[in-house]
Formats: C-alpha cells, sequence, structure tokens
C-alpha cells in the first residue's frame, strides 16, 4: 500500500470521526435546549387559571 494514500485515508477518517462528533455535540445541546424549554413550560401548566381573567376599570 502506498504511504500517500494510507495518510490520505487515516486523515480523511479522523476529519469524519471529528464532524460526526460535532454534530452529536450540536444535537445534545439542541436538545438541552428543547428539555429546558418543556420544563419552565410544565413549570409555567401548574397554575392554568393565572392569567385567564383581566381586571378593568375605567
Amino acid at each position: 500500500m502506498d504511504i500517500g494514500a494510507l495518510s490520505t485515508a487515516l486523515s480523511q477518517s479522523s476529519l469524519k470521526q471529528a464532524v460526526g462528533i460535532s454534530v452529536l455535540k450540536m444535537a445534545k445541546e439542541q436538545s438541552v435546549t428543547e428539555g429546558q424549554a418543556l420544563i419552565k413550560m410544565m413549570e409555567q401548566s401548574v397554575n392554568p387559571n393565572l392569567g385567564g381573567n383581566i381586571d378593568i376599570k375605567v
């Protein structure tokens, strides 16, 4: 096997692995953000009548 071809193949493999890890990191960050938004939404739904009525005086 040619040393140049082997070097190129190893470099491409390393790049694929780095890109895969980067994509997984972005997916993890997105799921954490969505989880936090879901928790906030659930906390707000504990009191469902809050904001249902408006008192207006003129």
